[in-house]
């Protein structure tokens, strides 16, 4: 009886409460009747970090030469403006050159390879590569691709340079200043050492090779005592022999290495890329220091390369940078030796 009094009370006051107005907009109370307690607001999700761009595995070849071990290590590459790169040839013929192979031809892209000789007594580097670099530089990757190809800068016994331009030397200091191959003789070219030197040449070259002189200073300064300049064609160590090849630079320098019948040659910037400048061996580079003397150079021991038939690698050529030359025309058409996955 009870029960049914009060749901008759409730009955009776049901349309006087419908008909009043509410005390909260209809939104907000629907809301609460749905949500009595307030909720804080939702915290926004947060932003993913950006993917890096895949990139390539560290570059490094291995290849037998005789009982002897080449490894060439991948030091990342430059572009740089290809106006005037080829101070005696109108642009559009290098271009063309270069749409032939396939390259290019709004920028000059110059690979830098660093090529390393095992002899079973003595680990030699031949030259050092660009150095510390910026982050995000495009070079300057010899560190990180040696370290993937087992190569040690400790154990490093010689250095042997060819020229002292920047992208060679720069890689003989570590990001402190030190020397990056603590343990290593630095060999240098006579010539070369002699030349860069000099301060009265200093004073006399032109300004855009003037800090030339002071970066060699600066590289080789943390080996002093353990640099020995070299004559030309002198004996570095058993199977390994200066050729002078001078031209890009006073006392450019490529070196040959032999055990028995197998031979090879380290040409360093007798040339720089061999689509252009094997192919058109008249081209001069605006690198060069003495371009006719570069190009006779060129000629003279292109000539013998192909010829003998003989193995080279070079520091501005295509990734792994070793193979032959063969004559073509007036010119050399570089051969990429064949790719093994086996010494």
């Amino acid at each position: 009886m009870h029960q049914t009094l009060r749901r008759r009370m409730a009955m009776a006051g049901l349309p006087a409460l419908l008909a009043a107005p509410s005390l909260l907009p209809r939104p907000a109370l629907a809301q609460a009747a749905v949500d009595p307690a307030p909720r804080p607001a939702p915290m926004p999700a947060p932003t993913p970090a950006p993917t890096p761009a895949p990139t390539p595995a560290p570059g490094f070849y291995r290849f037998r030469l005789g009982g002897f071990t080449v490894t060439t290590v991948h030091d990342g590459f430059r572009d740089v403006p290809l106006q005037g790169f080829v101070r005696n040839a109108p642009l559009e013929a290098v271009q063309a050159l270069l749409a032939e192979s396939f390259l290019p031809t709004e920028h000059y892209r110059i690979p830098f390879t660093v090529t390393f000789l095992d002899t079973g007594r003595q680990l030699v580097a031949f030259d050092t590569g660009n150095g510390v670099t910026p982050p995000g530089a495009t070079m300057g990757r010899l560190p990180e691709t040696m370290r993937a190809a087992g190569i040690d800068p400790a154990k490093v016994d010689l250095v042997v340079h060819s020229h002292f331009h920047a992208d060679h030397i720069n890689g003989l200091l570590n990001a402190e200043g030190g020397r990056a191959f603590p343990n290593a003789e630095v060999v240098v070219p006579a010539a070369e050492w002699a030349w860069w030197r000099d301060r009265g040449n200093e004073s006399r070259s032109p300004e855009g090779q003037r800090a030339t002189f002071a970066n060699t200073a600066r590289c080789f300064a943390p080996y002093e005592g353990r640099i020995r300049p070299l004559a030309e064609g002198a004996e570095v160590i058993p199977g390994l022999r200066a050729v002078a090849a001078p031209g890009h630079t006073p006392g450019h320098t490529a070196y040959h290495v032999a055990d028995g019948a197998a031979e090879m040659i380290f040409v360093a910037d007798t040339t720089n890329r061999p689509e252009l400048f094997a192919r058109r061996p008249d081209f001069h580079a605006v690198f060069d220091f003495d371009a006719d003397l570069a190009e006779a150079t060129r000629r003279c021991l292109f000539d013998r390369i192909a010829a003998d038939r003989i193995r080279i690698t070079g520091y501005h050529f295509p990734f792994p940078a070793n193979g032959y030359l063969a004559r073509e025309g007036a010119g050399y058409r570089f051969v990429p030796a064949d790719w093994s996955s086996a010494l």
